[in-house]
Formats: C-alpha cells, structure tokens, sequence
C-alpha cells in the first residue's frame, strides 16, 4: 500500500513547481486533448516551446515586435483570426510597470527588468491591454478553448497590483471559467537598487491562470 501511495505522489500533478516547461506540459496534459496549443500571440523567442522540453511550436505564431520571420506581426488586441477559431491561446505578456528619464538611458545597470521583459507605461496601459486580450481570446476561442494566461503582481509607485486577482475577475466577466491556476517558484530574480528601502515582500513567483470559454454565463 505505501508503495502504491508514493508511486501516486510521484505521478499526480501539482500545482505549483519551478519549471515552467513542465508546468506547460502538465497543463497540455490535464486541459488540452490534441496535446498541441494552437496559438501563441506573445511569442518573443518562443522559449516555451523547443525539442528538448517537448513542448511543439504552435501553429500560429504572433508579437507585436516579432524576432524570426515566421512569426506574424500582429497586437494581442486585434489578432488575424477568425471568430472561434481555434482551441488553446498561450499568452504571455509584460508585468512590469515602468516609465521615468531612465528608461531611455544606455546604462545595461538601470532597468534591468524592463530590458529583459519588456514593460508598460502606467496601471493604466497594462490593464487596457490586458482587457483586450482577453476579450479578443474570447473572440477566436471556440467553445470550451483554453485560454492560458502567465502573469505576475507587481508594485508600481509603491502602489501593490495583484493583477492575478484583476485578470481571474474580468475574465469571469467575459465568459470564462477559471478552471487551474498553476503557481510557479522563481529560481532567482534580479534585484533593483531601488530595493534598499524595502516595503514589500519580493515576487519570488508567477502564475499560469487556465480558463475555458463556457457556452453558457458561469455561475458559481
């Protein structure tokens, strides 16, 4: 019996972990039956998705600042495809709220975080853009599609935004049911200097929501 019992531990998915690769395949796994996502409108490199983490390359590939010439330059916002026409959208933008004269400085020392992910303006931007996506994957989706959101909280001004929070309520609102929510353990994370006179704990994590377009208004 505890041999059973450690073998199920061993097997069972969780929902927390410091790889992002498995957590994608064990979302690919538990929520999406053709065991490829169909699109990704956030591509950037296309870390997620590579022979070795076997992780398949979506069919339809999109970013607003595209890197190879197979990917499509499209906003996440308006994208080239058909009312519910397709099962599973990956989405991956920013979280990084950022603005100041340091943006545009040279220094490879000043916004590290923004010069790795890219960032937006103001709450205002970030919000705006994140409503349109979501509402545009509510548009392409077909019923019961996946729609996969990463995202991570941040602190802007002093300010906390659990956007997590935000992203599961206007989802909620469009049609969406927030079937998993997969919690992943960052290994490190780059630390500002501005982080001398600390008044919040550091993000040490992100979040893979996974919600499915219902047929019907979701109720609780």
């Amino acid at each position: 019996m505890e041999e059973i019992i450690e073998k199920t531990k061993q097997n069972v998915i969780k929902s927390i972990g410091k790889d992002q690769h498995k957590i994608i395949r064990d979302i690919i796994k538990l929520h999406i039956p053709s065991g490829v996502i169909d699109c990704d409108c956030t591509y950037s490199t296309g870390k997620f998705y590579t022979e070795k983490h076997g992780i398949q390359r979506p069919n339809h590939v999109f970013d607003i600042e595209p890197k190879f010439d197979y990917v499509i330059k499209a906003d996440c916002k308006n994208l080239p495809l058909e009312n519910e026409s397709i099962h599973s959208l990956m989405f991956d933008p920013p979280f990084i709220i950022s603005s100041g004269p340091s943006m545009n400085s040279d220094n490879d020392k000043q916004n590290m975080t923004h010069r790795r992910f890219s960032s937006f303006r103001n709450p205002k931007e970030l919000f705006e853009t994140y409503e349109g996506a979501i509402n545009e994957a509510h548009r392409i989706l077909k019923d019961n599609g996946v729609f996969i959101f990463k995202c991570q909280d941040t602190v802007s001004g002093g300010k906390q935004y659990f956007t997590h929070c935000w992203i599961m309520n206007k989802a909620y609102e469009v049609g969406f049911y927030p079937k998993d929510l997969f919690v992943l353990e960052g290994k490190s994370r780059l630390i500002s200097g501005k982080h001398a006179n600390q008044k919040h704990a550091r993000k040490f994590h992100s979040y893979f929501w996974v919600f499915t377009k219902e047929k019907s208004k979701v109720t609780y």
